[in-house]
């Protein structure tokens, strides 16, 4: 796979909260927030997001980081520029401000741009409210965009923050206290919130699920997919990726499956119809 110019994406850049960021929108219909993960907007996220697209959504992907459209794939850049890619991209990040990468009780900074993005687009785009995806370094952020009552359909796809590398992380999901009680209220009325790991992801401990479970309950619908159903073609050494780098697109597999109930997810939540 080459590098994606995004052609088919309309772009702008949008103030927000004093922060100027590059979004790309694709189809029409509800919004659905795609938030990239590491290192960036990847053609395998863009695909994300044509994919939701086609549903009858309008998929609104911010740029966070990294470089739009980059393949970070080894056959792409090379193995010593991939990794280069990588860690740079990933350092910048965690020494920025607006991401939270150990702390726990804390919600990212950034989330309240994407909240302010969520509540623009259901403007401009109407419908019965938004839908997110966030994926690896940003799953938590779909999270913490449900303390507005206009995310109807948050996803959680294998949620990374914070790193499960010291005690008391591994239990933990990267939002704040009163952020996270303001999500278990609206469970309680009705909301439902997604979340997908692969049973062996290190960076997703089942014990940061089995946290989602106790304090979302029933509205926590938990998709934990055994690590030999991962892509063996992945450049990951440990299937992570569940849409992306670690997706079988096919009938049956259990990846596809987690992601087609992912799309009936977001057309449920927001009552999508597919375009003519």
């Amino acid at each position: 796979m080459a590098d994606d110019p995004l052609e088919d994406f309309d772009a702008e850049d949008v103030t927000l909260c004093g922060d100027t960021r590059r979004v790309y929108r694709l189809g029409t219909g509800p919004a659905v927030i795609v938030i990239a993960e590491m290192p960036g907007i990847s053609p395998k996220v863009a695909d994300v997001a044509r994919r939701i697209a086609a549903t009858g959504a309008t998929a609104v992907m911010p740029s966070l980081f990294g470089v739009d459209g980059r393949d970070p794939r080894p056959d792409n850049l090379g193995a010593v520029a991939s990794a280069t890619h990588m860690l740079s991209t990933i350092t910048k990040a965690c020494i920025s401000r607006e991401f939270t990468i150990l702390a726990t009780g804390k919600t990212s900074p950034v989330a309240s741009w994407l909240r302010a993005l969520a509540a623009r687009e259901h403007d401009r785009c109407g419908g019965p409210g938004v839908g997110a995806v966030g994926m690896c370094f940003t799953g938590g952020f779909a999270l913490a965009m449900a303390t507005d009552e206009r995310m109807l359909a948050p996803v959680l796809s294998q949620p990374s923050l914070p790193f499960a590398v010291l005690p008391g992380r591994a239990r933990a999901i990267d939002v704040s206290g009163p952020d996270l009680a303001l999500v278990q209220a609206r469970c309680a009325r009705g909301l439902e919130v997604m979340g997908l790991r692969f049973a062996g992801d290190r960076l997703v401990p089942g014990s940061r699920f089995a946290y989602l479970r106790e304090v979302l309950g029933d509205a926590f619908i938990g998709i934990e997919i055994p690590d030999e159903s991962g892509n063996p073609d992945s450049m990951l050494p440990q299937p992570h990726s569940v849409l992306t780098e670690d997706l079988i697109d096919e009938p049956g597999q259990p990846t596809r499956d987690a992601y087609d109930r992912v799309l009936q997810f977001f057309a449920d939540k927001l009552d999508l119809r597919p375009p003519d």
